[in-house]
Formats: structure tokens, sequence, C-alpha cells
């Protein structure tokens, strides 16, 4: 499955439901689905600096692949982490760097959270990209 096809995935399921208050949730459930990150990952250099909770996230390479590990001290950050790693675990490097992220406004979030919050939105995408660009450099 493409990027894009995931994206797209994803915002089928959230047009499921009817009201912000459903989405809120599922995105809460995507969070607590996210694999635990060890604590001895949770380092001050995997902070993504600038949002308003502590969100970690570990980006690798392995055999051509990105891996992203994220965790957050709130449940709406980690859902909203969890987004993005739904979407570009596993893609090559390359594909994430050059990824379209602005399927992220039409989830609707940015309009149902306090600005710094979704702020953490474009702070968390923009991180993962950084990752992938040093995974082609190494």
């Amino acid at each position: 499955m493409t990027i894009t096809e995931k994206q797209q995935e994803l915002l089928t399921e959230l047009d499921l439901f009817q009201d912000w208050t459903e989405r809120y949730e599922y995105v809460i459930s995507l969070g607590k689905k996210l694999a635990p990150m060890n604590e001895e990952l949770q380092t001050t250099d995997r902070l993504i600096k600038g949002c308003q909770s502590q969100v970690w996230l570990d980006s690798s390479s392995q055999e051509g692949k990105m891996c992203y590990l994220a965790d957050s001290d709130s449940v709406i950050t980690k859902g909203m982490i969890a987004l993005f790693v739904r979407v570009l675990d596993g893609e090559s490097p390359e594909d994430v760097i050059t990824a379209d992220l602005s399927f992220i406004d039409q989830t609707g979030l940015k309009e149902h959270l306090a600005p710094t919050r979704a702020n953490a939105l474009t702070l968390m995408a923009a991180e993962m990209k950084k990752g992938a660009l040093i995974a082609t450099q190494s």
C-alpha cells in the first residue's frame, strides 16, 4: 500500500464518525494501539521540540525501510503521532521525504485542537521527514 493509499484509508476511517468527539476518541484509540516505546529511548535527544506535550520519536532505517517508534505523555498527542507512524512506517526514506502529508489537514484535527497542539502536527511531520533524510545519508 502506498503512502497516499494509507492516508486515504485513514481519512475514510475518520469519515465514519459523525462528530468531532467520536473522531477524537478514534485518534486516541490509535495512540493506545501504538507499541510502547522503551523508557530508555525516551531521551531528550528524541523529544520533538516545540510540542506542548512530551513527544518522543525514534527513527531508523532497516533494510531500506523506515522504522518509527513514538510515544507521548498525552493520549491525544500519542494518537496524533500514531497517524503519522501508520502512514510512514515501513516506507523507503525517499518516499517519506517526498510524501505530501497535507492529508492531516483533511482529518479536521487542526480545527479542533489548541493552536499549540495543532502546531505539533507540523513538527511531527517535519521530524519524521528529518529522520528519513538522515537515513539517506548513512
